[in-house]
């Protein structure tokens, strides 16, 4: 009876102490993802924070270029449009890859304007390359102006990326009426 005791006793111990160990093992796993997921959490915050800062600075840059159009356009200078304008531009590729996808409507404002004040400083061919690049940063986006007018189509009209050849390709473009106009002088002045 003893023995049968002393096994009985040392199974319960045998139960309790694997017991015990799956518990150890339980709360030293848990303890290791939580280690995990700090660290995560770290990368994550130190990401973060580089997006903020690299915002931070590029809205600064951008308000400057945004403050140079402003006095340009008091002015009429055609130097002042063309340093707000490399001014826009540099905010923009001082974006780093990580920050691209971050203010996009806010972006493609500033770069549009970029793209109007080279137009407006008479440098066409930096507006045109201006534009594409407009274009390969944000495809298959547009902006509009109060007249509903797209400013793709109005750039590529005004630096003759697209040239309407006949009348009904005229009217299908979404551009101002002005432009329009003088776009339906231009082509009947050509034919005649």
């Amino acid at each position: 009876m003893e023995k049968s005791n002393r096994k009985l006793f040392i199974g319960q111990i045998g139960l309790r102490g694997i017991a015990a160990s799956a518990i150890l093992l339980a709360v030293s796993a848990c303890n290791m993802s939580s280690q995990i997921n700090t660290m995560e959490g770290i990368g994550f915050r130190e990401a973060r924070f580089q997006e903020i800062s690299d915002m931070r600075e590029y809205r600064q840059c951008r308000d400057d270029g945004v403050e140079l159009d402003a006095k340009a356009r008091s002015s009429g200078s055609a130097g002042q449009y063309l340093a707000s304008a490399k001014l826009l531009e540099k905010c923009e590729t001082g974006l780093s890859q990580n920050s691209a996808s971050l203010a996009v409507d806010e972006r493609m404002r500033a770069y549009a304007l970029s793209t109007q004040n080279y137009i407006k400083g008479g440098e066409l061919e930096t507006a045109s390359r201006n534009l594409e690049r407009f274009q390969k940063a944000f495809p298959d986006k547009d902006l509009y102006f109060i007249s509903g007018a797209s400013f793709i189509e109005t750039m590529e009209s005004i630096l003759s990326q697209k040239q309407p050849d006949a009348f009904a390709k005229l009217a299908s473009l979404n551009v101002n009426r002005q432009l329009k106009s003088e776009m339906r002088r231009m082509h009947y002045w050509k034919r005649h």
